[in-house]
């Protein structure tokens, strides 16, 4: 029990469970801690990178690589497989209100760790060996959360290859690259509808994405890429943006012509004494100035 002062605050509210894999289950989080197997992230965030390691040495593997020694692992006392786990300094957030940019950074550097670690590349990092938990072969390594960039440097960074894409992290990328170049083209089927409309046809789009991976991602970060490529089309397509300068044209047009006043057949605007005078407007107004 020797992280669960650290851990613990970090553990989803209601995390997935199980003492078997076959089956999981939605549980209160201080039921689910006595559980061998817990969801370790929370939703539409990364805490944590799991390596899934099936190697009767697995939990020294990190070591054997010259890796930085990580958070803890947890040791099957059966096999010897291993979870290691890596704690970031910064969370990475998966949703809408995340950034693009950084979880491809992310996605590139956890691939990186599993080739280092020769770690299994299926290995999706929502349940992990739960480290509180008696059966498994726990080791604290290090209470360092690291950045992303630090952790790069022991890694090679690359372009994700085809299984890498379809697999941890870089299922989110390959998701929400397919489903925004989808979406480009597919607004402009929506112009003139509502906007629940057009984001219930992303969502859909994403979902049927996401059946295609070997282990598809949890709803709640479907929902969410699904959010964030559906408000970013609709706001930046050109008919909605040019419906809405219209309107707003219409509106100022009206407020003008009931704002604007009749002319006044007296007054020097209408009368323009500096045409009889012979002289420029201007002179005539700077003339009144300095004889006033």
């Amino acid at each position: 029990m020797l992280l669960l002062p650290e851990l613990y605050p970090t553990l989803p509210y209601k995390p997935y469970c199980t003492d078997d894999l076959g089956t999981l289950s939605i549980q209160p989080k201080q039921i689910a801690v006595k559980k061998r197997y817990i969801q370790h992230n929370p939703p539409c965030m990364t805490h944590f990178i799991g390596l899934d390691i099936d190697h009767p040495h697995g939990a020294m593997r990190w070591a054997e690589e010259y890796l930085p020694p990580p958070r803890w692992t947890t040791q099957n006392p059966v096999n010897g497989h291993a979870h290691i786990v890596y704690e970031l300094e910064k969370p990475v957030c998966t949703s809408e209100n995340g950034s693009i940019k950084a979880l491809k950074y992310l996605a590139a550097i956890q691939a990186g760790l599993i080739r280092a670690t020769r770690a299994d590349s299926g290995y999706s990092n929502f349940i992990t060996k739960n480290p509180l938990h008696p059966y498994w072969r726990t080791e604290v390594w290090t209470d360092e959360k690291y950045k992303l960039d630090y952790l790069a440097e022991f890694i090679e960074l690359r372009a994700l290859n085809t299984t890498e894409k379809q697999s941890g992290l870089g299922r989110n990328c390959t998701l929400f690259d397919i489903v925004r170049h989808w979406a480009y083209k597919a607004v402009r089927e929506h112009r003139g509808k509502q906007w629940e409309q057009w984001y219930n046809s992303v969502l859909k789009h994403a979902l049927s994405v996401n059946m295609a991976f070997p282990e598809p991602l949890p709803y709640s970060e479907i929902k969410a890429t699904a959010k964030s490529i559906a408000k970013y089309c609709w706001n930046r397509d050109g008919y909605h943006y040019h419906e809405f300068i219209h309107r707003q044209a219409i509106k100022g047009s009206k407020g003008g012509k009931v704002s604007k006043r009749k002319p006044d057949p007296t007054s020097e605007q209408s009368l323009k004494p500096w045409e009889e005078l012979g002289i420029s407007r201007r002179t005539y107004y700077d003339d009144k100035k300095r004889f006033k």
